[in-house]
């Protein structure tokens, strides 16, 4: 089994319940600014904002949108779907502050995520978090859940002055952690932002796989469906 001492591990929906936190926080979103007044069913925003979310972090991810854009855009289509309610791009950045301010205070985990964590520090791997989040915000979202000292280095893209899956990023996260190519794996949930970018950068990979009935397209070096199977593994 090829040996690896150093771990670049995505921290959303691979450590961290992004998408179960930022579920709780749009419920708090909803009530907290009152948009019941223009929404008879919530359900019509909820729907709304996930739709444009997804859109948006896939475009921003690739370098197509500015960070600015994706702010705004995210809030101003889901708020656009409410009854006479007109959302100006200031608005929608306090509605984005508020959100991610919910957001940041939320410490949920995926399942597994802490035992796996003390199982990987315990077995002296260096491990490097490597992220597409925003800088205050990630590091919020690390002390709320408690898993920042699990980390020996924190790349985000905005320091990478590019995206995962850009090789710019990788390149920039081998250079800040002093890692090597063939001593490294990318573990991560996303295929395309994660798994074909480390692919692409030289780096063996661990795909995450949430949805195990959509098996990863191509392949890979290790693929599992709970975070708890890579003990087995590393």
């Amino acid at each position: 089994m090829r040996k690896y001492t150093d771990l670049f591990v995505d921290f959303d929906d691979t450590l961290y319940d992004t998408h179960g936190n930022a579920v709780i926080a749009l419920r708090e979103l909803f009530d907290e600014l009152q948009l019941q007044r223009w929404f008879a069913d919530p359900a019509v925003f909820y729907d709304e904002y996930w739709k444009a979310n997804i859109d948006l972090w896939t475009r921003y991810s690739k370098g197509e949108i500015s960070r600015d854009y994706l702010i705004v855009e995210r809030f101003r289509r889901p708020l656009s779907a409410g009854n006479g309610l007109e959302p100006t791009a200031d608005f929608c950045r306090k509605t984005s502050d508020l959100f991610l301010d919910l957001c940041a205070s939320k410490p949920g985990l995926v399942d597994g995520a802490r035992e796996l964590m003390d199982n990987l520090r315990g077995k002296g791997y260096r491990m490097h978090l490597c992220s597409n989040g925003f800088h205050e915000v990630q590091y919020r979202k690390l002390q709320s859940c408690g898993l920042k000292d699990y980390f020996d280095t924190i790349i985000l893209s905005e320091d990478a002055g590019a995206n995962k899956p850009s090789p710019l990023f990788f390149d920039y996260a081998l250079q800040q952690t002093g890692t090597h190519r063939d001593s490294t794996l990318m573990i991560g949930d996303n295929f395309h932002t994660d798994i074909l970018g480390a692919k692409r950068a030289g780096l063996a990979t661990a795909y995450f796989n949430r949805y195990p009935e959509y098996p990863a397209p191509e392949p890979v070096d290790y693929e599992v469906t709970s975070l708890l199977q890579l003990k087995d593994i590393l």
